[in-house]
């Protein structure tokens, strides 16, 4: 735990905003966390549908994936690959939990074992790639909107 000089800019920091504003620190807190995730939400739902209707997510992936080259090492190919890995596990995660995604839901109780992310033409279709185009579009607008 980080000493308590840590929090102490923070939490006057807060109490500030919170003085200038007139709303308790904790409604603040709370509109904060439910502003961010319908920022994180909505997007997220709005570009995988958005894929699956006009069917970009399996080009976009094949793209990235199917055509490996020596740039993948370095620079925005091996970021963008890294989110296709991640996405591609979270969309494991998901769809096994829920049963969606083309994936068969597990047994309550039962432990979500990781897949690995095999990045294979066959692996990666349907709405697979849609979420994983979703994800990707949605962490991009996150590190580029402030």
């Amino acid at each position: 735990m980080p000493p308590p000089s840590y929090w102490a800019n923070y939490k006057a920091s807060l109490a500030a905003i919170s003085a200038r504003t007139g709303a308790p620190l904790p409604s603040l807190i709370l509109s904060f966390g439910v502003l961010h995730e319908v920022t994180a939400l909505v997007p997220l739902v709005a570009v995988f549908y958005g894929s699956r209707t006009l069917g970009i997510g399996e080009s976009v992936i094949t793209a990235i994936v199917a055509n490996p080259t020596a740039e993948d090492t370095v620079g925005v190919r091996r970021v963008v690959r890294r989110w296709v890995e991640e996405g591609d596990a979270w969309a494991g995660s998901i769809g096994r939990r829920y049963g969606v995604f083309g994936y068969e839901k597990r047994t309550p109780g039962a432990p979500d074992t990781p897949v690995e992310p095999s990045l294979l033409p066959g692996h990666l279709a349907g709405d697979v790639t849609n979420v994983i185009v979703a994800y990707g579009v949605t962490k991009a607008r996150c590190l580029l909107v402030p």
